[in-house]
């Protein structure tokens, strides 16, 4: 499949730190009994660091998403996620994933709205005929809900792993108001909103109808989101999956807020947005399916239309308690889980070499590796941990790395060469069923 292209940004390789170079060791003595895993391993694990990874003068960190020459917020956190593990003894770690987030805190407060960002303010962008307020950092400004909660995420992953500070400064601060005041802006997008996006690009998953301002939608406590992790369009604005994340995110800001800043009034003002999303949540974006019973819906517009699907995407569905909304043995999301692994759900996809969940973004019956790795991360059982971690295997289309999708009856056609995101959530299922012993 023709993939689209544009010049790689030039990066000087990361010397690979002790702890990473130790894992690779390890891998080599538990994954011995399976070669073609094994190399999988060595080659995903470390693929952030040696070739997506730029660490600035200022002491920041860009990291590319792999073959697009930006920086996606969402994407970048899950790129070294999968290292927190190893960072509570490992200076240079925390050194890159510090200042991971530090450039994630100057990025938000140049455009909260914005999904990816530049290098430099270059004035590059996906589209430069994008009817929306860019600036010459904003590499592309479709506001999606989830990718400042992953920011939260790696900050507060950060803090509770080294129990370092050096990341809470003034500007943290500050990120923690534009914050709340963002999503409480878009608790009313209709009447609030500052924000609008159109794109002539003559895709519909790529731009927000009525003039940039989307779909009508009802007042939920939910928070408004133009689009979804996948980049397309949302059809309902409340994108379930990501105000999830954002309950999730505001509990994390709260305690930060509380034992860091020690700010009262921040503290109360984020409990109770995270009060109203959750209650959002659970009277909206609930349904009542005649097959699975009650399921979370994938969105809403607060009218009583649903979308009902999943997506490959994190966060979907499927990732709703890695995402740590619920445990993975909640029984409405396990009655949620078992719709978005069926063919009730319109991107679930079966063939010879596989069967998983795909994406609108992707053509029909192409399943995502980040899906099957999902899945694998939030099983309950080892026998279904096992066989995701050989359907992996088995699907590389014998490149040694992950993509993002590839067909379920020739994993050699398959869309994205060099997708870093893909190849960080595989790296983390399989470190995790080593350190578990399943492999």
């Amino acid at each position: 499949m023709e993939q689209f292209k544009l010049p790689r940004i030039p990066l000087i390789p990361i010397e690979l730190s002790e702890s990473v170079r130790d894992t690779l060791y390890r891998a080599e003595t538990k994954l011995a009994h399976r070669p073609k895993l094994l190399r999988q391993f060595k080659n995903c694990f470390p693929n952030t660091l040696e070739t997506a990874t730029k660490v600035m003068n200022d002491g920041t960190t860009f990291i590319l998403t792999g073959d697009i020459p930006a920086m996606w917020l969402r994407d970048s956190v899950e790129q070294v996620i999968h290292y927190m593990p190893l960072a509570k003894h490992d200076p240079e770690l925390q050194r890159i994933i510090a200042g991971l987030i530090k450039r994630h805190v100057s990025c938000i407060l140049i455009d909260p709205y914005a999904n990816a960002f530049n290098e430099a303010p270059n004035d590059w962008h996906w589209n430069a005929d994008d009817e929306t307020e860019m600036g010459p950092w904003v590499w592309e400004r479709k506001f999606e809900l989830d990718s400042i909660c992953f920011t939260i995420r790696l900050a507060y992953a950060y803090w509770k792993t080294t129990g370092l500070y050096d990341i809470f400064n003034t500007e943290f601060k500050e990120m923690l108001h534009t914050v709340e005041k963002l999503w409480r802006t878009e608790q009313r997008h209709t009447e609030l909103s500052p924000y609008r996006f159109t794109r002539n690009s003559g895709y519909l998953t790529d731009t927000l109808l009525n003039n940039g301002l989307g779909m009508p939608v009802n007042y939920t406590g939910m928070i408004w989101s133009g689009f979804r992790s996948s980049d397309d369009a949302c059809e309902f604005h409340y994108n379930v999956p990501a105000n999830m994340f954002a309950a999730v995110s505001l509990l994390q800001m709260s305690e930060i807020a509380e034992w860091v800043y020690r700010d009262k009034s921040l503290v109360q003002n984020l409990k109770q947005l995270e009060l109203e999303v959750r209650h959002g949540i659970e009277l909206y974006g609930l349904y009542r399916h005649p097959e699975f019973g009650t399921i979370y819906a994938y969105e809403t517009d607060g009218f009583g239309n649903y979308c009902l699907m999943d997506d490959a995407g994190t966060p979907g569905l499927l990732s709703i308690p890695y995402i740590g909304y619920v445990k993975a043995d909640d029984p409405i999301y396990l009655n949620t889980r078992r719709f978005a692994l069926s063919k009730a759900n319109p991107y679930y996809y079966e063939g010879k070499y596989a069967k998983g969940i795909g994406s609108p973004h992707t053509p029909p019956n192409y399943v995502w590796h980040m899906a099957l790795s999902m899945q694998g991360l939030t099983a309950l059982n080892v026998e279904e941990k096992r066989g995701i971690i050989d359907r992996l295997e088995a699907t590389d289309g014998d490149t040694g790395y992950m993509h993002e999708g590839f067909h379920v009856d020739d994993p050699s056609e398959y869309t994205r060469d060099w997708f870093v995101w893909s190849n960080s959530l595989f790296s983390q299922l399989i470190y995790s069923a080593m350190e578990e012993g399943i492999v």
